[in-house]
């Protein structure tokens, strides 16, 4: 019995140590377009059936991989495809209620501590949706021209990285509450963004580290008051 105990609690403790190692980062480097096989709403959730056949032979039961983006869990999986689940919240923030079946999806593993970092710090959480209004042709590659929320929008930068359906690219300009985003020929014909067109829905990620400059220098919220102080004899 003890020993049963003791190797129960060394396989959770493996499996916690493994989502840790698993769920560092992601970099915006897509490596393979998947397809997605099956769709179902079970109480809400939303299971994703992906067939996939280089990200998914490198993975196991619990790994993190992002779909479109999205950092979600493979739950099972099978020699041509990984089951993944999301849940309301991530629904609600995403363009997951468009996924269906035969819809290609951009695909990343989890960074590894030995894998490089091509692109940027992607995180995977979602922080909402864009509409693609016109794709814009360019000497060498494409840009999109991208209409967002103004909450997405303030921390977008013009020159900054943003992540676009799990895709690292550079802001070419923003305006009003549209941004332009520019493509290189390599990047358009590996990932999904061949197939934008005006009126396509897109995840869209900002750049965690403005997120971190504002909370370092937001002024402190504090109860203190002069009053205060004077009451305590200060």
């Amino acid at each position: 019995m003890l020993l049963r105990k003791l190797k129960g609690t060394m396989r959770r403790s493996k499996k916690i140590e493994k989502n840790r190692d698993n769920s560092i980062m992601f970099t915006g480097i897509i490596k393979e377009i998947g397809i997605i096989r099956s769709v179902l709403n079970m109480n809400g959730v939303i299971e994703i059936t992906v067939g996939s056949s280089l990200v998914n032979s490198d993975s196991i039961v619990d790994d993190s991989i992002a779909v479109n983006g999205i950092c979600l869990t493979v739950t099972k999986k099978n020699a041509a495809s990984f089951t993944v689940q999301a849940v309301r919240e991530t629904v609600l923030r995403s363009n997951i209620k468009s996924f269906a079946e035969n819809m290609k999806v951009n695909l990343e593993p989890a960074l590894r501590p030995n894998d490089r970092l091509g692109g940027h710090i992607v995180q995977g959480h979602i922080d909402g949706t864009g509409e693609v209004l016109k794709v814009i042709p360019q000497s060498i590659g494409k840009e999109f021209l991208i209409r967002t929320e103004k909450e997405t929008l303030r921390y977008i930068v013009n020159k900054g990285s943003v992540c676009i359906d799990g895709i690292s690219l550079t802001v070419a300009d923003v305006r009003g509450n549209e941004f332009r985003a520019a493509v290189i020929p390599h990047t358009e014909n590996n990932t999904t963004a061949k197939d934008w067109r005006a009126g396509t829905i897109v995840n869209i990620e900002t750049d965690i580290i403005g997120r971190y400059i504002e909370k370092f220098i937001s002024p402190v919220k504090t109860d203190i008051t002069i009053e205060k102080l004077s009451e305590l004899g200060y």
